[in-house]
């Protein structure tokens, strides 16, 4: 049964321009016009027969006539205009299936067309559709309710989403966190769910259950064991490990750099020697992930810093690079003694095994069916100088194995970026910052090939590179009240949808303008509480102030801070 069961006596006024997504209504009955609102939906009468289009009332305007007065009152007469944003296409029946909508328009409206608001009944049936098109596959995503009718509920087209790359942005209090933990939730309950979840402040500790695992990156005091992640030095690239430990200010910073790359290839050799993967050495470059030891590696070069050569008259001179790997030595020799890098030079063992990456790749990238799942890693003991670069390197080492699987093997995995601002910068020269940002600039134009996709999650979306923003197809923007971060989350949201996007500053808690591939209707949308929540509560100052007690905690965070560990 068709839902639009349209009268001409139920209209409020008839096309008077169209030009392509965009329709010009004059109301012929000005009673009408105070239940028309602005970002509500219409109906208008296609050209068409069994097709209605839908629009989004983007302004509604009276225009007074100076010209002409009205015969009644001796007063200008007014003409009551409404723009429109035409967004879609409602079909009665296609082939066998009734009541459809689709986000394209297979018509557009002929001058005098009438136009129609929904009543609440036509509301709840024309949102019931849009709800029934996307719950209809087998594991819906459920995203929260609809503004206009919380009756109905929101779903997304998961595949889309994680397909075509996704930002959740949102100023500080506005419930990211609640909406990714949401999201977290209903992944988690899929058989051979697969995502990596980057925690920076471990806020994310309180979500459980059924296919999430929990892992820290090690701390200073942390030892090799279940749910503590090392990611160690050898797991860089050249690149990376110079950006860490170069000074490119240096006059020697060439020679350091050159030296460095010849002497970690050498120490390579020799450990696929010791490994017995003679193989292996055909192919062997600076970037391969073949562990080797870092002592090793710094004899080798203070051998070269202090070396001596024969000279002229049987007397020895300083050998080429003597003295210019001083500083490069020392910069070295201080990253590894740092305790807060425990999770880069532990000095344990295993750590130096062949199948240690198999086995990191083994936590990272394993469906739930696997004894995976969602993988939430928590960053909160790692340095901020160094955090864009640990952050990418996960990032890199799950893209480069999914670009080494057989294509008809894939299983696609996503990475929820929370606080993406910190190593997804908008503006970097060099170092380690740029480092970082190669990784998430290559997955984002080239994730979809290879089952990586990507949710950028963010406060500052104005701090965010543009590169990846632009690759994302799908946003869930939430309450942003700085002027910057509202204006590139505007431009990013598609031109056909007018004024939506000055919602943005009036938003309030826990509501979201959803747009994009995975949502068949542009919605306003109060996003579903997750049941689980996240430790992302805003301190209460008033009422903590007001507090007759308070525990005195500034000597152990002191000790805290001085072991960078609150165990």
């Amino acid at each position: 049964m068709a839902i639009f069961e349209l009268q001409d006596e139920q209209s409020v006024g008839k096309v008077q321009s169209v030009d392509t997504a965009s329709v010009v209504v004059k109301v012929n009955k000005s009673d009408m016009l105070s239940k028309l609102q602005v970002n509500h939906l219409v109906v208008i009468r296609a050209s068409k027969r069994g097709q209605h289009l839908i629009g989004l009332v983007v302004k509604i305007m009276r225009k007074f006539d100076e010209d002409v007065e009205d015969d009644q009152d001796e007063h200008p007469c007014s003409n009551d205009i409404v723009k429109i944003t035409l967004i879609g296409t409602f079909f009665d029946k296609i082939g066998s299936v009734t009541n459809q909508f689709k986000r394209t328009l297979e018509s557009v409206p002929e001058i005098d067309a009438d136009c129609f608001i929904m009543d609440d009944g036509t509301l709840t049936s024309f949102m019931g559709v849009i709800s029934q098109s996307t719950a209809d596959a087998d594991n819906p995503l459920c995203i929260g309710t609809y503004t206009l009718n919380d009756n109905a509920k929101a779903w997304l087209d998961g595949n889309k989403l994680f397909q075509r790359h996704a930002v959740i942005a949102g100023s500080t209090g506005s419930g990211k966190s609640y909406t990714v933990a949401s999201l977290v939730e209903q992944i988690a309950k899929l058989e051979s769910s697969d995502a990596i979840l980057f925690d920076i402040h471990g806020e994310y500790a309180p979500i459980t259950g059924k296919g999430i695992q929990h892992y820290k990156v090690a701390g200073p005091s942390d030892t090799v064991k279940d749910g503590i992640m090392f990611l160690p030095y050898w797991l860089l690239t050249y690149d990376e490990m110079l950006s860490l430990m170069l000074d490119r200010s240096d006059n020697n910073a060439p020679n350091q750099a050159m030296i460095f790359s010849r002497s970690v290839l050498q120490e390579k050799e020799k450990q696929l020697k010791e490994y017995d993967k003679l193989f292996l050495l055909d192919n062997l470059t600076i970037d391969t992930p073949v562990p080797y030891k870092i002592n090793n590696l710094i004899n080798c070069l203070e051998d070269l810093d202090t070396q001596m050569v024969p000279g002229a008259n049987n007397k020895e001179k300083q050998g080429e690079f003597y003295g210019k790997l001083s500083r490069f030595i020392q910069r070295l020799s201080a990253k590894i003694q740092d305790k807060r890098l425990n999770f880069m030079f532990s000095s344990d063992p295993a750590l130096l095994s062949y199948d240690y990456m198999n086995l990191l790749c083994k936590e990272l990238m394993s469906p739930a069916s696997q004894g995976g799942g969602v993988k939430i890693i928590n960053f909160s003991e790692v340095p901020s100088d160094i955090l864009p670069l640990m952050v990418s390197l996960i990032a890199r080492v799950v893209f480069s194995i999914q670009q080494w699987v057989d294509k008809n093997k894939i299983h696609p995995i996503a990475l929820f970026c929370d606080e993406a601002h910190l190593y997804i910068p908008a503006n970097v020269q060099q170092g380690v910052e740029a480092s970082s940002l190669l990784s998430f600039e290559r997955i984002a134009k080239e994730g979809r090939k290879y089952g990586v996709g990507l949710v950028v999650i963010s406060q500052r979306p104005s701090e965010v590179n543009r590169t990846v923003l632009s690759q994302s197809s799908n946003f869930i923007a939430m309450r942003l009240t700085n002027a910057d971060d509202q204006n590139v989350v505007k431009k990013l949201l598609p031109d056909s949808l007018g004024n939506y996007a000055e919602l943005l500053p009036i938003l309030d808690i826990g509501e979201a303008l959803v747009v994009g591939d995975a949502s068949l209707l542009p919605s306003r949308v109060k996003i579903a509480e997750p049941t689980q929540k996240p430790d992302s509560a805003t301190v209460k100052f008033w009422d903590r102030w007001s507090e007759g007690i308070v525990p005195d905690v500034i000597v152990s965070a002191v000790e805290s801070m001085r072991k960078q560990s609150k165990i």
